[in-house]
């Protein structure tokens, strides 16, 4: 049965993040105008560019020109998705908000099971990856271990194959945008905030047009992001793997020590000691690295600069 205070025709705000999307954006609007008119009357897509260098603009705009009820917020350069995803989030004043891709590859016939399940009162309805077979195995791998790595050192658990796709309450988007963390990792946040959440299987479709703009090395970093901002395993380890080295160092000195008094054998020299001094300084400086992360983090959040700047904004839809 519907919660009291959910109403099916109640405002609904999709929040596009796209960078260079062009190609993909006109099929996807007639998919989104198509799947929502039959929820509610009160919806509008709100575009957030993240500094496109292709036709982004020009064709959001049109769609707008056509009667497509659409906000066009463009940011002044390319600030990655968790910036655009924000901007989106501040701008959205619906009762409840839904964060897609603009790729197309997240199917809006979804659209109508997260409505259901917000009716049925889920705070979140979020789509889950029903499997990642057309991923390679080094990517399969790497989310894998970066998934453990996260939620075995937190209370807080965050759903490996749970993305960016879902829909969001009213009260959910206010406990967002009230987070004032600047590193922000997004799918942790969602975890964060809590609430009830309602999982729905899905398959991703392939892009229509183009590739995905996340390279290796913005994953690697979006990983390491996701790392540092939830938990401080790393610093951990660091601090374990000190105490074990520091442990053999001593075992060994002593096993030195205790060989020389016994049977008169030479303690080792030269070898010894560049190949010792060559592994502390390594661990020292691995360790170093860690903690100068972690300090970066705590920097770039004393700053105080803004997660995003807006160049462009057309207001509110008609």
């Amino acid at each position: 049965m519907p919660a009291i205070d959910r109403l099916p025709e109640a405002s609904l705000d999709v929040v596009l993040p796209a960078f260079n999307e062009a190609a993909n954006l006109p099929g996807l609007f007639a998919q989104l105008r198509q799947a929502l008119a039959p929820l509610t009357p009160h919806w509008r897509v709100l575009l957030v560019d993240d500094g496109s260098t292709d036709d982004t603009g020009a064709v959001a705009l049109a769609a707008r020109d056509a009667g497509l009820p659409l906000r066009y917020v463009r940011l002044s350069r390319n600030f990655g998705k968790e910036a655009a995803l924000t901007a989106g989030l501040a701008l959205a004043d619906a009762d409840r908000v839904l964060l897609m891709d603009a790729d197309g590859q997240h199917a809006p016939e979804l659209i109508t099971q997260m409505h259901e399940a917000w009716l049925r009162g889920a705070d979140m309805a979020c789509a889950v990856r029903a499997n990642r077979d057309e991923e390679g195995p080094l990517k399969r791998w790497g989310t894998r271990l970066f998934y453990r790595l996260v939620n075995a050192s937190t209370r807080l658990t965050i759903p490996p194959d749970a993305g960016d796709f879902r829909l969001l309450d009213r009260r959910v988007v206010q406990a967002l945008n009230a987070l004032p963390e600047r590193n922000r990792f997004m799918k942790g946040l969602y975890a964060w905030v809590g609430y009830r959440t309602e999982f729905l299987p899905y398959t991703p479709r392939p892009r229509a047009h183009g590739r995905s703009h996340f390279s290796l090395p913005r994953l690697l970093n979006l990983a390491f992001n996701g790392v540092t901002a939830f938990t401080n395993l790393p610093l951990r380890m660091s601090s374990l793997l000190g105490a074990v080295v520091a442990c053999c160092a001593l075992a060994y000195g002593v096993f030195l020590v205790v060989e020389h008094l016994l049977y008169g054998h030479p303690i080792p020299g030269w070898p010894t000691v560049v190949v010792g001094m060559m592994f502390f300084s390594g661990v020292q400086l691995l360790s170093i690295g860690l903690l100068g992360e972690y300090v970066g983090r705590i920097f770039d959040e004393v700053k105080q600069r803004p997660l995003y700047l807006v160049a462009q904004d057309t207001g509110p839809a008609s």
